[in-house]
């Protein structure tokens, strides 16, 4: 009796570590952090990136992980990232679209905005939907190419 409780606390502290290191918030309400992004961006002279993506997407965890690794610098460095939960492509379909409906080829998808919501850039192409064979140093040159090209 005691194993199997050892192995009910393991695989409900397994699921609980899990569950906290998804990317995106389901419950958020997308709309709002993208205002407020907008308005921090403002402030902080930088450019808003919106990420489309879900949790049960590989990629969309490979290209979280990636933002928060090597390239984070970069990252946090010239932009106010917001990431916009797709769901199963049945939620915030109207801020895609809204977008240019970068999702329209595969998640995980990008928006560079000016502060004044205006579209720089979006991978129309699904550009980072194969993240994971990407790998980290295909992500960091993928947004090092968009930021250079979009000062």
């Amino acid at each position: 009796m005691k194993k199997f409780f050892s192995l009910v606390a393991g695989l409900s502290i397994a699921l609980a570590v899990f569950a906290e290191t998804l990317p995106y918030d389901e419950a958020a309400d997308a709309k709002a952090g993208i205002n407020q992004a907008l308005s921090t961006a403002r402030h902080d002279s930088k450019q808003v990136l919106l990420v489309f993506g879900a949790n049960w997407c590989k990629d969309c965890r490979e290209l979280d992980k990636a933002l928060h690794g090597k390239s984070q610098a970069l990252i946090d460095g010239k932009f106010v990232v917001v990431k916009v939960d797709v769901g199963n492509f049945d939620k915030n379909l109207d801020l895609a679209n809204a977008y240019g409906n970068p999702i329209k080829k595969g998640i995980p998808a990008a928006v560079l905005l000016t502060a004044e919501n205006k579209v720089l850039y979006s991978t129309k192409g699904g550009e980072l939907a194969d993240a994971r064979s990407m790998g980290e140093n295909g992500i960091y040159d993928f947004f090092n190419t968009v930021v250079k090209n979009n000062p």
